[in-house]
């Protein structure tokens, strides 16, 4: 494998999300949303404006955990059965280029995109509340950025994978909304429902190890964890254990997500 190649095909791609204005639009809805949401999110306390890094925190979690997912499968589900639909794959295999090189190029390429417009929109959020409250709790809320982009980051390698996977586009797509519904909205009514209809008695001692098959869950234990006020507002502080509650194991479950539905697309993209 060349890393000139891939870094030739990562380069074509981030370009072409900044030519068509993919990644400044956006960002412009990451920061958009989440200065509305860290702004008016106290209102039904009777409170509005920016608060303390931690509610700040708090608020844009549910955001990212339903707006980055959808975000990322929809830039990746067509990332490699749209070339074949277009018929410039085969094209583009007949250049000195080998199926790793590509698939890496591409992923790298889209990934960049969309941690460039991750990061810029809620970087503007980190400027002002830089302004409102200094930089004594920034720390925390850089955390909440970069397993942002973890997140991301992992729903992108589900999307390549089902583009490698999937024979058209249009299953493709149908499979990347499913993977959204199931991860984000269904994953975890079933293991809440699992709880309820058993009375706890099956699944109780697992359950917390249960939400590490869940990217969003992942992402949502590495925040809530991070401070004391955003986990007294969230419901997982009382069944996850400590052993759980650790950043940087959270950040190698959340690597093992970028990784494994990497390793099958690979697999799969094969000759």
């Amino acid at each position: 494998m060349e890393l000139r190649q891939v870094f030739a095909v990562a380069m074509k791609e981030l370009r072409d999300r900044l030519r068509n204005r993919w990644v400044v639009a956006v960002a412009l809805v990451f920061a958009a949303l989440a200065l509305v949401i860290a702004y008016f999110g106290g209102a039904q306390q009777g409170a509005v404006g920016l608060r303390s890094i931690e509610f700040t925190i708090a608020s844009l979690v549910s955001l990212v955990i339903y707006l980055i997912p959808l975000i990322a499968l929809l830039l990746g589900f067509d990332a490699i059965v749209g070339e074949r639909e277009r018929g410039s794959l085969e094209l583009v295999l007949t250049l000195p280029i080998t199926r790793l090189e590509l698939l890496l190029g591409k992923y790298l390429g889209l990934a960049a995109a969309l941690t460039l417009s991750t990061l810029v929109g809620f970087g503007l959020v980190a400027v002002l509340l830089v302004v409102q409250t200094g930089t004594a709790g920034l720390e925390p809320y850089l955390g909440f950025m970069f397993s942002s982009v973890l997140l991301g980051l992992a729903f992108l390698s589900l999307a390549v994978m089902l583009s490698v996977l999937a024979s058209d586009r249009a299953r493709a797509s149908g499979l990347a909304i499913a993977l959204w519904f199931f991860f984000v909205l269904v994953f975890d009514l079933l293991l809440l429902g699992l709880l309820v209809a058993t009375g706890g008695e099956t699944g109780g001692a697992w359950f917390p190890y249960l939400l590490l098959l869940n990217p969003a869950d992942v992402f949502r234990i590495l925040n809530v964890f991070s401070l004391d006020e955003v986990r007294s507002l969230y419901g997982l502080a009382s069944i996850v254990p400590s052993a759980l509650a650790k950043p940087w194991l959270m950040g190698l479950v959340m690597l093992g997500w970028i990784v494994a539905p990497l390793g099958i697309a690979t697999w799969r993209f094969r000759p």
